[in-house]
Formats: structure tokens, C-alpha cells, sequence
């Protein structure tokens, strides 16, 4: 609003940057712009204020889907004055020139025209499509249109931007849409537990078939272990009765030569007696009887033995 300033018979005003100014006396225009700060009659000037900032305009509004359930849209629809001279000249934006304040409400105005022309690009777009594609893309689809249709240059505005925060059912259809996706939420929670549990089964089912193999692959190790392990037992006992064998026949043979050369030596001996008279032998046998016998202390000899051994002496 702008800031005017009361003196007898003149007026002074001060503009904002971003309000623009249109002064006009008989028909003329004295000043127009932004900014602006000048003097002025009352009674003969014709004073308009148009903003020129951008300005937002929230909207909520029902549509209807194209099997016929109804949403909510609600967007926000941001413009700005691009053309005060049309704007002024299309809507009533004359200020009072003691107060600065509207005579009407401009901008109410504005924001009806704004809020049907873009309800009914919104409408047009819904309308074909169904509830659930409505929902899921159909934020974007509106945005889409809207921005592509909706113009306000008869009236001197532009349109910035369009954000379409939310379309949505009414209550008791949403509270249903919610309870049937938390449903199917719920059996996907289910399935991918049962799968998971499945996965889990396999995965228990296939260590015990890993380990079952491991254990028949470490029995048939130990079959051949045990099998390798008594072909060594067994080549060992053949070597060890191979050898034993040959030892017990070098024993043998070594008894046999050693009985051989003992009866050799008996014999050379038996062959050296052959030729020794009868009397010389006993008188061996007699000698290697007393180094053979033991020692005796004393000896008492009898006739009765004496007698033959002196007989056969004689003899």
C-alpha cells in the first residue's frame, strides 16, 4: 500500500519497489512506474496500485474421477503483474488518494479468475482418469496441464509456477485404500517372510547335504586309508617273515656248518686215535677223567678196590 502523506489541498505519495504506480489527471498519464514518489491533488487525480511481486495463490477444490469418485486437489499457483497498464485497465486496482487504500478488492478478483480457469484444467485432466491412476500420477498430470493451459495475459498477469501438493479421496474411501494396501503390504511382508524362512530351510537343507557328503567323502577317505593301511601291514609282515626266514635259514646254516665242522673235528680226532695202543688210551682217559674230577682232600682206598685194579694192571 502506499504511503501518502495529507497536506491542505495536496497530497504526497511514496511508492515500494515493488508496486507499481499509474497517476492520471484529465485523461493523461502524469506518472507511471515503481517507485515512485511525487505530489498530487486530490481532487482532480485518478490513482492506481498495481503489485508486481509475485504473489501465491493457494487453491482446494473437489474434482471427480473417471469412475466417478471424488478427490481432493490441492495446488498453489504462484504469478505476477507482467502488464500493470492491462491489469489496470481489466480490474480495478484506483487507490483512494487521502488513505492509499483500494476502493475494491483487486486481488479477490484475480484470485477467482485464477482459481475456475485452473479448476477446470484440472477437472478435464481427472476426468479421464480412473481413481488409482489419479492417485498415483495424477499430481503430475494436472501440474502438467495446468501449467500448459492456464494463461493469464488478458488480465496482465503471468503465471510463474504451479505446484499441485496433493490429490486425494475422501475420507472413508482413502480409510479403505489404506486398509486394502496396508493388506497387501502385509501379505508381501508375509510372502517375503515365508520366503526368507524357504531360503533359509534350502539353505539349512543344502550345509547338511554339504556336510553328509563331506562326512561320505571322509568315510571313503578312510576306507582307503584302512585298506592302504593294512596292504602296509601286510607287505610289512611278508618282509618281516622274509627276512626272518632268511635268518632263521643263515642260523641254520651256520648250526649246520658249525655241527659239521665239530663232527669233522671229532672225526680227525677219533682218526687220530685209531693207531694209539689200547694201554696209552686208558692212560688218557685216565688223565682227562682226573682233570675233570674234583678236587679230593683225601682218598681211602680199600682191598676190595685196590684188588681189580691191580689185577687188570697185570693184566
Amino acid at each position: 500500500m502506499a504511503d501518502i502523506s495529507t497536506y491542505p489541498g495536496l497530497r504526497h505519495l511514496r511508492g515500494a519497489p515493488t508496486v507499481h504506480i499509474r497517476h492520471v489527471k484529465n485523461g493523461q498519464v502524469v506518472h507511471e512506474g515503481t517507485g515512485l514518489s511525487f505530489w498530487f491533488r486530490p481532487r482532480t487525480a485518478v490513482l492506481s496500485e498495481v503489485p508486481v511481486d509475485d504473489r501465491e495463490l493457494p487453491m482446494l477444490f473437489h474434482a471427480r474421477t473417471h469412475d466417478y469418485q471424488d478427490v481432493t486437489v490441492q495446488l498453489t499457483i504462484t504469478y505476477r503483474c507482467t502488464n500493470p497498464e492491462v491489469a489496470t485497465s481489466r480490474i480495478d486496482f484506483s487507490i483512494d488518494p487521502d488513505t492509499g487504500t483500494w476502493r475494491q478488492d483487486p486481488l479477490s478478483q484475480i484470485a477467482n479468475t485464477l482459481t475456475e480457469s485452473t479448476q477446470q484444467h484440472a477437472l478435464e485432466i481427472l476426468g479421464t482418469l480412473d481413481l488409482d491412476t489419479a492417485i498415483r500420477t495424477g499430481v503430475e498430470r494436472v501440474k502438467l496441464s495446468v501449467a500448459e493451459n492456464l494463461t493469464a495475459h488478458h488480465i496482465g498477469l503471468e503465471i510463474i509456477d504451479v505446484r499441485v501438493v496433493a490429490i486425494r479421496p475422501d475420507a472413508d474411501l482413502e480409510k479403505a485404500l489404506r486398509t486394502t494396501v496396508r493388506e497387501k503390504v502385509q501379505q508381501e511382508a508375509d510372502k517375503a517372510t515365508y520366503e526368507r524362512r524357504a531360503m533359509a530351510v534350502e539353505r539349512e537343507r543344502s550345509i547338511s547335504e554339504n556336510e553328509l557328503q563331506n562326512q561320505i567323502e571322509l568315510a571313503k577317505r578312510e576306507e582307503l586309508l584302512v585298506v592302504q593301511r593294512g596292504a602296509n601291514a601286510l607287505r610289512k609282515a611278508e618282509d618281516n617273515a622274509r627276512a626272518s626266514r632268511i635268518a632263521d635259514d643263515a642260523k641254520a646254516e651256520g648250526i649246520r656248518k658249525l655241527a659239521e665242522a665239530e663232527a669233522a673235528g671229532e672225526k680227525a680226532r677219533l682218526d687220530a686215535y685209531r693207531d694209539v695202543p689200547q694201554e696209552t688210551l686208558y692212560a688218557l682217559a685216565v688223565k682227562e677223567l682226573a682233570g675233570n674230577l674234583p678236587e679230593i682232600g683225601s682218598i681211602t682206598l680199600t682191598p676190595d678196590i685196590v684188588q681189580p685194579i691191580l689185577q687188570r694192571l697185570a693184566r
